[in-house]
């Protein structure tokens, strides 16, 4: 049975959609039939991640009525497939948000494990990607603001009947002002299920357009 794993965040600039991206990389990696789906409509930054900003079918279409899933499904040059968004601001008017259930059902005959990049919030986009995933992942930086809301997405899932998996706590910098791991875990009622420390090979990954554990695999992060 094939999981459908919904990468969020409260808030922008957590780092979610790196977790994503590297979360996909690692399971394939791992020998694990993996589809990376970009599902962030108004911010499409899977491809820019892998060095491929434009394609000429995306799931931007598909969610337009103007492609079928299967079409936009490509192959980056490490193996792992991947259906990415448009940052075309034409096609993100076009796209419908309401079709993301039916698309990311569509995918599920085509990978075991669809890891999908959320908006970060709780606009529409946001909660149409929640409602057609089974599971979440929160990502959350360790300061009050972005924790508060963490929780917020978390109990919008569990209204929405939505398995919460757990939460990754990125850009760690073990600074005194940070709140603890045991705070976290507390206030959000989930598993830590990973920590990412604060790494400049982050942006450097990007800036060589690949994904950090291909790029950087024995950095910190």
């Amino acid at each position: 049975m094939t999981r459908s794993i919904l990468i969020v965040s409260g808030k922008g600039g957590v780092g979610k959609t790196t977790s994503a991206v590297n979360l996909a990389a690692a399971l394939h990696g791992f020998g694990k039939n993996v589809l990376l789906v970009d599902a962030a409509l108004s911010t499409s930054d899977v491809g820019l991640h892998l060095g491929s900003p434009v394609a000429p079918i995306n799931f931007h279409h598909v969610l337009a009525g103007k492609s079928k899933a299967r079409e936009a499904i490509y192959r980056h040059s490490s193996g792992l497939k991947v259906l990415p968004g448009s940052i075309s601001l034409d096609d993100m008017k076009k796209a419908k948000p309401e079709n993301m259930k039916k698309a990311l059902s569509q995918l599920r005959r085509y990978a075991d494990f669809l890891i999908i990049d959320s908006a970060a919030g709780f606009g529409k986009e946001a909660l149409h990607a929640m409602d057609a995933a089974s599971e979440l992942i929160v990502v959350t930086n360790s300061d009050l603001p972005s924790v508060t809301n963490a929780l917020k997405a978390i109990k919008i899932a569990e209204s929405m009947g939505k398995a919460v998996t757990g939460c990754i706590v990125t850009r760690k910098k073990s600074k005194r002002s940070e709140m603890s791991l045991r705070n976290i875990a507390e206030m959000l009622e989930v598993e830590v299920l990973g920590i990412v420390p604060e790494d400049e090979a982050v942006n450097d990954a990007l800036d060589k357009k690949d994904v950090l554990l291909h790029a950087y695999p024995r950095s910190k992060a």
